[in-house]
């Protein structure tokens, strides 16, 4: 059950006339927040393998300085501290204790990648310090029994996998599946759920190839594959290696049903160097708008978000779907801390997470919204179908809705 949230005036003390007395709200703070700044922390790869995903650091950044400018959250500016740890988990470990225990963050806010999340996942939750809105869709961040201070943002790996599973069954007659996953628990977490959709046809997997975050290619992975007479391609990897593989499948003339994970879905990070040519036909699930699908150039949310990155950051490129993925976890997050009032605690911002009930967020696909409990720690859980046609993305068929945890 949600509990109601208390209300502040104009971001000051709400005072409660009773009789002559004035009660005045008591203010509450932790550590990182203050009557003048909260101090938020962020983990990111702005180097290495994963550094395409550097634009999300950077937009949330500069989200968080056009709220600043506009007067900050109830009178209060956002410090946003966001490091580099070049998907590497151990440095992720190192600087987040470096945020948590000298920095003195408030909360930690989109920390990027399974493997590097996974690292500081029990620290975090000892530490009672909100590892909030993750920047990664494994199952496992929708657990607040055992991880209570963890929340995850996007649909889930697991289901999203399900669902492609179920599509090839339903429409690709005697499919031979080949799978390729980065070798962690991202990658295990899209190949569980896909397992699980086929069902008893997990048969129909011919070949399962892995690779690792610091290979520099994915060409024998791919050649492997199309050895195997797989003529379904499921393809997990994020922006560099599903670039990789896209293009290797069309040099050495390859080309099965392919379906491409979510988190691979830039225009600009990941289908434009694979080669539009290369790119026709591949199938997604998304619960994003996208800036180059025409369709939503009259969209009120999208003309709002156009206007936004030309005035704060005016030499990005709006192809980059990481640009507007930040900006929606960006715009949810300082929701919560609005909601948060004058008690500015690191158990309350957790509540004010838990409690949104079909919340629109700018530039999620019509149909889906935000909504979150005690007991349920997914707050997007539907998706569509899309296909890449020309030089961008083609929704197709009907909103599908994950089950509630």
């Amino acid at each position: 059950m949600k509990t109601n949230r208390r209300t502040f005036v104009g971001g000051g003390a709400a005072a409660l006339l009773t009789g002559s007395t004035v009660a005045v709200a008591q203010k509450k703070y932790d550590d990182g927040a203050s009557d003048t700044e909260i101090k938020i922390g962020n983990t990111n790869p702005y180097s290495g393998p994963a550094s395409a995903y550097a634009a999300i650091g950077k937009t949330i950044d500069t989200y968080f300085k056009s709220v600043n400018e506009a007067g900050g959250i109830n009178g209060r500016k956002i410090r946003f501290i966001s490091l580099d740890d070049g998907y590497v988990p151990s440095k992720t470990v190192e600087i987040v204790r470096q945020l948590v225990e000298q920095d003195k963050i408030f909360a930690l806010f989109q920390p990027l990648g399974t493997p590097c999340n996974t690292a500081i996942h029990k620290y975090m939750n000892t530490k009672k310090v909100p590892q909030l809105f993750v920047a990664t869709g494994a199952s496992k961040w929708g657990d607040p029994k055992n991880f209570p201070w963890t929340m995850g943002y996007q649909p889930d790996y697991h289901t999203e996998a399900v669902i492609y599973a179920k599509h090839i069954l339903a429409n690709i007659k005697d499919a031979k599946i080949g799978v390729l996953h980065q070798n962690d628990d991202y990658g295990r977490d899209y190949l569980g759920g896909f397992k699980e959709g086929l069902g008893k046809e997990v048969g129909r997997i011919v070949k399962i190839v892995t690779f690792e975050a610091t290979d520099p290619t994915v060409d024998s992975q791919i050649i492997q594959l199309k050895d195997s007479g797989a003529n379904v391609f499921f393809n997990v990897s994020g922006p560099k290696a599903a670039a990789q593989g896209i293009r290797k499948a069309a040099d050495i003339g390859w080309k099965p049903v392919h379906y491409l994970n979510n988190v691979s879905v830039s225009v600009a990070a990941v289908m434009k160097p694979a080669g539009f040519d290369n790119a026709q036909g591949i199938i997604t699930a998304s619960y994003l708008m996208d800036a180059t699908d025409k369709q939503w150039q009259a969209n009120d949310e999208m003309k709002t978000w156009s206007a936004w990155m030309d005035k704060w950051m005016p030499g990005a490129n709006k192809a980059d779907a990481n640009h507007i993925y930040a900006y929606g976890v960006s715009y949810l997050m300082t929701e919560a801390l609005k909601r948060c009032g004058n008690e500015l605690t690191r158990a309350n911002l957790m509540k004010q997470a838990a409690g949104f009930r079909k919340f629109r967020v700018p530039l999620l696909l019509p149909g889906i919204t935000v909504s979150t409990s005690p007991t349920d720690f997914y707050p997007i859980q539907a998706v569509q179908l899309q296909r890449f046609k020309g030089e961008t993305w083609e929704l197709f068929g009907e909103v599908m809705h994950a089950e509630s945890s």
